[in-house]
């Protein structure tokens, strides 16, 4: 009886699917690019384990086990590219990251639409600007010469700062621009779930006296709680991912100590060097710590606040 019940709900399913045929066909694009463009290279990445050889190919290289991890953990530079991308991401995490959620209730809460317009787009419009441009406005406005905030420091009888070329100051930059650049955009799914919250919950609370500090804090941002788990998951996920394009832009010889990030190691060991199978194992790393730390606070999203991707 089970196996005929099984069958008859595998005809049903296979029904439904023809009914809607046009609608599955219609996922074959993204299905397929994710196959080709994301899966499929997933078969390169043996060579981290490998001495390859473009002449032998993947196949023909030979095999030399953990050697690559080796040569990366026992490296001068470890200890300090792991500081630099942790240290990145979590000042990112600690600070970047409530900004478009204040933002979002800081717009949720303006009584002027047109006000409320204006802010919104002021905020959204650096989000498309590239990020040679927006590096290209850091050197401009930075410079120590020449530059606005430097003229503004020495009228206030400060001496200039090279903001660019200092390591200290560098972290201090990239996550400020960052700031700058994506709280807007990134306040806009926070907007979305705050317009989904029911209007009757803010004039039960006006009634009982609440103030607009209370309301914020018991009804605002519980409605919006599993979108910043889900949020913040997603950010964890990518946790060791800082940047790669701004950094490299931003970077040079005397802020090296600060910016030099995993992501730029590999991309001068294995673009500029052609070092392949030592930066596959340097980016195989930096993406098994990803998938950890993603699947460890899904887990623990999932059983806390009953909130996660899966």
């Amino acid at each position: 009886m089970t196996r005929i019940r099984k069958g008859a709900e595998w005809r049903k399913g296979w029904k439904r699917a023809a009914a809607r045929y046009d609608l599955y066909l219609m996922l074959l694009v993204p299905v397929a690019w994710y196959v080709i463009f994301q899966y499929g290279p997933m078969y390169g990445v043996q060579i981290a384990f490998k001495d390859f050889n473009p002449a032998k190919g993947i196949v023909g290289s030979e095999w030399v086990g953990f050697e690559n991890f080796d040569r990366f953990f026992s490296s001068y530079y470890f200890g300090r590219l792991l500081w630099n991308t942790v240290s990145i991401s979590l000042l990112s995490l600690l600070i970047a990251f409530p900004i478009p959620i204040l933002l979002a209730l800081l717009i949720h809460e303006i009584p002027s639409d047109r006000f409320r317009k204006v802010l919104q787009n002021v905020t959204y419009m650096p989000h498309f600007i590239s990020v040679v441009v927006i590096v290209g406005m850091l050197q401009l406005f930075l410079n120590p010469q020449s530059g606005l905030v430097n003229l503004m420091l020495g009228a206030l009888g400060i001496e200039p700062i090279p903001f660019m070329e200092s390591a200290g100051w560098f972290k201090t930059v990239l996550i400020g621009s960052n700031i700058w650049q994506n709280m807007g955009w990134s306040s806009i799914i926070y907007i979305a779930a705050l317009s989904g919250i029911n209007p009757q919950l803010y004039e039960a609370a006006k009634v009982d006296g609440a103030s607009r500090f209370r309301r914020i804090w018991h009804i605002s941002l519980p409605g919006i709680t599993p979108i910043i788990i889900i949020m913040l998951i997603l950010d964890v996920g990518a946790f060791m991912n800082v940047g790669f394009e701004k950094i490299l832009l931003m970077q040079n010889d005397l802020n090296k100590e600060a910016s030099d990030v995993i992501q730029t190691f590999i991309y001068h060991n294995g673009i500029l060097q052609a070092d392949y199978s030592y930066s596959a194992a340097i980016g195989l790393f930096n993406s098994a710590i990803n998938f950890v730390l993603l699947v460890l606070l899904n887990g623990y999203a999932r059983r806390k606040a009953e909130t996660s991707l899966w």
